[in-house]
């Protein structure tokens, strides 16, 4: 009987960079790190559509070989997998385990009344931030802890960190490259302070298209000039060694399902401030004046606009010894966020839960 099984996208052999593919990948290398190999049971969810017979008979071999199970399903899978895990479990009495990805599950909750009740009746669910927490504590949830989102990147040593940056001051995005996340918008802001105040800054952006949005980035990258560019896309061992030429990282995201965003462990692990929007959970993980800066949306707008970056990217280039000094800062939240610390709530869980389960097979025995 292994101590846990995984239900998530490894991605078939291919190569995904998206948040749900990530995460579950951490999971499972840190679950077989801790706990050895033959321990941990995977379930690929990877074109489950096409399989939908395959992945039943999969969960059931799932839930019936191990005395936990784990779930990481992004937004369209989680009905499907919750609903069919809770009918599995009425057989096995297992543990049934949900660590959360993205900021959307409190709000999905209130016109998905079915969904709530099957997660009602899991041993845990694992939201990102505390503001979840609470959101879900709200809507009745008892079984709720925080697990932070993690990466196993390496960290910048103090010593590593470059000298400052002469002007044009370089700032990049690191993220989905798409509308919600506000990449016009940077863009926007870098081009007008260049074309009022002369070479101010550089703008680099990273991340995968989105295929639904590519005409509009090729649109956007017609206006980019000289002083915006695209770069591609970076792997998630390399990031550190990326970022940490750069001044600041720009997340004037409004994407409705954020989380608590993987750049920004990026960005602090490579020691470089964040200037984010005050969107969804940002707040609650980048400390002002420490990490970076929060800008709000302009009152009455519902999200941040190109103005309100421009001013923040103002008061870094009049100040830029302020931002070298967070550097250290960054480097030292980062620790927060590794793996082996971010997810000890959840490894205490299924430990616990598997103690439990056997003691109530040798007291049935």
């Amino acid at each position: 009987m292994a101590l846990v099984g995984i239900l998530g996208h490894y991605g078939g052999g291919r190569e995904f960079f998206d948040g749900q593919t990530v995460k579950t990948k951490i999971v499972t290398t840190e679950l077989e790190a801790a706990f050895g190999r033959e321990n941990v049971l995977c379930l690929d969810t990877y074109n489950w559509r096409r399989h939908p017979f395959g992945l039943i008979a999969g969960c059931i071999r799932l839930i019936k070989s191990s005395d936990n199970v784990i779930m990481l399903p992004a937004h369209n899978g989680l009905k499907v997998f919750s609903s069919l895990l809770s009918l599995i479990n009425r057989l096995y009495k297992k543990s049934l385990h949900y660590v959360v990805i993205g900021g959307w599950l409190p709000e999905y909750l209130d016109s998905h009344r079915l969904t709530a009740r099957c997660l009602k009746r899991f041993s845990g669910i694992y939201p990102e931030t505390e503001q979840m927490k609470k959101a879900l504590g709200i809507r009745g949830f008892n079984n709720v802890s925080v697990v932070p989102n993690c990466k196993n990147i390496r960290i910048l040593a103090e010593n590593e960190l470059p000298a400052a940056a002469a002007r044009p001051y370089p700032l990049c995005t690191f993220s989905r490259v798409m509308r919600e996340k506000g990449i016009g918008e940077a863009v926007e802001a870098v081009l007008s302070i260049n074309a009022e105040h002369g070479p101010t800054f550089t703008l680099d952006i990273y991340g995968q298209i989105e295929p639904s949005q590519s005409e509009w980035f090729e649109a956007l990258r017609a206006k980019m000039g000289d002083s915006v560019r695209y770069t591609g896309t970076v792997g998630f061992d390399k990031s550190t060694d990326v970022l940490k030429n750069y001044t600041a990282l720009l997340f004037p995201t409004y994407y409705d399902g954020e989380g608590f965003a993987g750049t920004l462990i990026d960005a602090m692990a490579a020691g470089v401030p964040v200037i984010a929007s005050d969107w969804r959970y940002n707040s609650e993980i980048v400390v002002p004046n420490k990490t970076g800066i929060i800008c709000k949306a302009p009152e009455g707008e519902a999200h941040i606009n190109a103005g309100v970056l421009k001013e923040s990217l103002l008061c870094l280039a009049e100040a830029p010894e302020a931002w070298n000094a967070m550097r250290p800062l960054c480097l030292r939240q980062a620790k927060r966020y590794v793996p082996s610390e971010a997810l000890k709530p959840l490894f205490d869980a299924l430990i616990r839960k598997s103690i439990e389960s056997t003691a109530k097979k040798l007291r049935k025995g």
